[in-house]
């Protein structure tokens, strides 16, 4: 398996287990949907966390499940995936260290709560690739100012947990090696409310929020019917594989 589950005391545990980097290939996108189907059933979960197993979140997904036709598959799996965890019915923290990064920083926008680690890195490199992040293109400028998305998702450029702190992505910045320890502790302090309270203030939240699912289904088609259309797209996603510089023909 390449995820962990545990539960215990009204807390539930995901933890990416693909060591080093916790790549997120479609195995692992199918077993985290079938774990997240598995803990929604539980009635008296009142938080989940997500976090990465080592040193790392995850540096994103496999860039050769990217390039035709294998991405006609990944990117409607990786969509549902991420809609699973933004309708998850419990609270979702989201424990983070080091680098999360491409599909892995995605993740992450659809958690409610972020905790990082001092030495904590988000960001979306996909443009360095010919391509564009979908979620963080639905999700990310409703976490953060439009102007501070689009640097992050037109530059490629990462940004550190303390500017990802003030501008509002991550509610605690901890010592690396406190994170789990941070991030549980803030679950326990929801666990302490009512289950059913829990559940039926985050659909509030979630209902007064811009709509996640109309935003995700319009950037998942513009990924799939427009940006694999492109000779760019292709030539950067074989370029990082052959581990060459792309040759961009702006077309």
């Amino acid at each position: 398996m390449t995820i962990r589950v545990a539960v215990s005391d009204g807390i539930g545990r995901i933890v990416l287990d693909h060591p080093p980097l916790n790549i997120l290939t479609r195995d692992l996108m199918t077993n985290l949907r079938d774990a997240l189907t598995r803990l929604e059933r539980e009635r008296g979960l009142r938080v989940l966390v997500l976090s990465g197993e080592g040193k790392h979140f995850s540096a994103g997904a496999d860039v050769g499940e990217h390039v035709p036709p294998h991405y006609k598959g990944l990117i409607p799996e990786f969509l549902e995936t991420v809609e699973m965890i933004a309708a998850f019915p419990a609270p979702v923290v989201g424990a983070v260290r080091g680098r999360c990064l491409g599909g892995g920083f995605e993740l992450v926008q659809a958690a409610d709560l972020i905790v990082a680690g001092q030495g904590a890195t988000f960001g979306q490199p996909e443009i360095l690739l010919g391509v564009f992040p979908p979620v963080a293109c639905a999700l990310l400028s409703h976490r953060l100012s439009y102007g501070l998305a689009a640097e992050i998702v037109l530059t490629g450029d990462a940004i550190d947990s303390q500017r990802a702190v003030q501008a509002g992505l991550v509610q605690r910045v901890v010592p690396d090696e406190k994170v789990e320890e941070e991030a549980l502790e803030l679950a326990r302090s929801l666990s302490r409310h009512s289950a059913a309270s829990l559940r039926i203030t985050k659909r509030a939240l979630r209902a007064c929020a811009p709509d996640a699912s109309a935003a995700l289904d319009v950037a998942g088609r513009l990924y799939m019917e427009e940006l694999m259309a492109t000779e760019d797209a292709v030539e950067g996603l074989n370029a990082f594989l052959e581990k060459r510089k792309p040759a961009w023909s702006h077309r």
